[in-house]
């Protein structure tokens, strides 16, 4: 197809990252489809021999990631959209966690997404442009217990892809941040890092767990046209909330969190500045 794209999409062998190589491919596009461990990628290669390229990469390495940032690059001759999508879970109370938990959940989710930005924006500016999704959550806004290293790392991811947004504007690249709602994708088993549970804490680990429930959360599947269609916008957003209850829930967080800060604006406004 002449108006073919290219995408590099990381975290592409499950989960949300396979569903989007896969509505990409169906939609005519090419595909470098990043992950630590490609063998799960195998049947879509066969199926797409010409469009998709998988990619061995693991986020957390530098080098290696741009060093893969240039296999990815001339393997169709250039990056059109960027999918930031690598990520991993660390699930259980901030006192529970080791630094080596903590360290290695920020170096996938948080520095992981950073090198990647960094090694294709070179390449993006001197094609004159593309496009940088970034994989954040609907609940990075505020934290919540049980899953308060993941809720960190998106709201720094958050926060530095508004500063990179800015940056890049002038050299014709977009940036949006895209906060996923929950979906089927298999983070909280093959993705997931479990604390050492205190027992000081496990009545609101079970009451966590009660709010969590046993629901079934929609298919990838179901949020990929909507990435196919926020890739193929001439002016995109510089945030999207993907899911309809996601959407309600963050304006129900919002409203709560205004509520809150304006109960309290008479101490607020004691000191100037």
């Amino acid at each position: 197809m002449a108006n073919a794209r290219v995408w590099l999409i990381t975290g592409a062998s499950r989960g949300l990252g396979r569903a989007f190589a896969e509505a990409a491919l169906a939609d005519g596009d090419r595909v470098v489809a990043a992950a630590r461990n490609v063998e799960p990628l195998e049947e879509l290669t066969e199926k797409y021999p010409d469009h998709l390229v998988p990619l061995p990469l693991d986020v957390t390495d530098r080098q290696g990631v741009f060093d893969g940032m240039e296999r990815a690059v001339a393997a169709f001759g250039r990056l059109d959209v960027v999918v930031n999508n690598a990520g991993v879970l660390l699930y259980g109370m901030v006192e529970e966690a080791t630094e080596e938990q903590i360290r290695a959940h920020m170096d996938v989710n948080f520095f992981g997404a950073v090198w990647v930005a960094q090694a294709v924006l070179p390449h993006l500016r001197a094609q004159g442009g593309g496009r940088l999704l970034q994989v954040t959550s609907m609940g990075s806004g505020g934290g919540m217990a049980t899953v308060g290293f993941y809720g960190a790392g998106k709201a720094a991811l958050d926060s530095v892809s508004e500063a990179l947004a800015m940056e890049v504007e002038g050299f014709g690249v977009k940036v949006t941040i895209v906060q996923m709602g929950g979906y089927n994708t298999g983070l909280f088993t093959a993705g997931t890092t479990n604390t050492e549970p205190l027992a000081q804490y496990q009545p609101l680990r079970t009451e966590m767990e009660a709010m969590w429930g046993d629901a079934v959360a929609p298919e990838p599947g179901t949020a990929a046209s909507v990435i196919i269609k926020l890739a193929a916008l001439p002016d995109p957003p510089r945030r999207l909330i993907i899911g309809s209850q996601s959407f309600d829930h963050v304006l129900e967080m919002d409203q709560a969190q205004a509520d809150l800060y304006r109960s309290w604006e008479h101490l607020s406004r004691i000191a100037p500045g």
